[in-house]
């Protein structure tokens, strides 16, 4: 009788219908599908068929950004697109304050603007997603300083973790110098929610904790993971071994800001950039469920490194 009644609830929508357990997912088999779609301000990509983020670069903008950055369990962006103290930060972004004296990360477009001369979307999945961009730094009426060009890789290699590989190369126009400043290359700021201010976790890859630990000490990645709907996930910055001040000193910030940037400890000659002396960088963003030790983000780190690492790579 049972089995009559549970039959009948399914034919009239009372019961779900699955009367098994479903099999768990297999790491061999086939893993989430992505897909990236361009309006007029935005690239969205998706997972399957849910939106992961958006590659967002409108005329008006200071700068190109990445927002949402939607955990894989929750849904709900890991980041924060504005948010006090500090809402000129956006959510995953790369820009720079103090280059030739005009200010491409904060206060208003006339101070500075990173504008996007249109990104392209070269590889649109199922496997991956390819973006790429070339972003001209200048002030309004004037011509550019200098051309960034950008590559930018998304993938989604399990059901709990999505990545951003995202390689940038500053090509100067003209002679270029960056003075001392805290505000400089990339940067992410985290929900607030996940932040170590409102009990989550920020750490290196040394296992220093907060900011007193991670606060202008050097370290290949930092990770910030918190707790919301009594799910956790979070998001580490990788650098690049190539990079050249790698590993950099960290900028980090119990609310939320975290930034691998040598810019900070300049001395006072600064940076200086010839006409055509690119300086390229790279860095890797993973999107996770869990902490970092739960993440295996160390391991990730090693495994990206490895590939990053080899004849003309700078040392440590």
């Amino acid at each position: 009788m049972r089995l009559v009644r549970l039959i009948a609830l399914v034919i009239l929508g009372l019961a779900p219908l699955p009367l098994r357990a479903q099999p768990a997912a297999s790491s061999a088999g086939p893993g989430p599908r992505l897909s990236a779609d361009r309006f007029d301000d935005r690239i969205v990509v998706r997972v399957d068929d849910k939106t992961f983020t958006c590659y967002r670069f409108g005329a008006g903008q200071k700068y190109p950004y990445f927002y949402p950055l939607n955990g894989p369990l929750s849904g709900v962006s890991v980041t924060t697109e504005s948010s006090l103290p500090w809402p000129h930060h956006r959510s995953l972004f790369f820009g720079s304050d103090k280059v030739n004296g005009g200010n491409y990360w904060q206060e208003g477009n006339d101070q500075g603007q990173i504008v996007s001369r249109g990104p392209v979307v070269v590889h649109a999945g199922p496997d991956h997603v390819e973006i790429t961009d070339e972003c001209d730094w200048r002030k309004p009426g004037a011509e550019a300083i200098l051309t960034d060009h950008r590559e930018i890789r998304i993938e989604a290699p399990s059901p709990q973790l999505r990545v951003i590989r995202f390689r940038v190369s500053l090509v100067p126009r003209v002679e270029v110098r960056i003075e001392r400043t805290n505000h400089s290359l990339f940067a992410a700021r985290v929900a607030p929610e996940l932040s170590a201010a409102a009990g989550g976790v920020l750490r290196n890859a040394k296992g220093a904790i907060g900011e007193k630990g991670t606060f202008g000490e050097t370290s290949p990645w930092c990770d910030v993971s918190g707790t919301r709907f009594g799910i956790r996930e979070g998001i580490a910055i990788f650098e690049s071994p190539r990079n050249r001040w790698y590993p950099s000193r960290w900028f980090t910030r119990e609310y939320g800001f975290f930034s691998p940037t040598p810019f900070n400890w300049f001395d006072d000659a600064g940076l200086r950039l010839a006409a055509g002396q690119a300086l390229d960088l790279e860095y890797e963003v993973v999107v996770h469920a869990g902490d970092a030790t739960e993440a295996g983000i160390a391991a990730l780190f090693a495994s990206w490194a490895e590939g990053r690492t080899g004849a003309g790579a700078p040392q440590p």
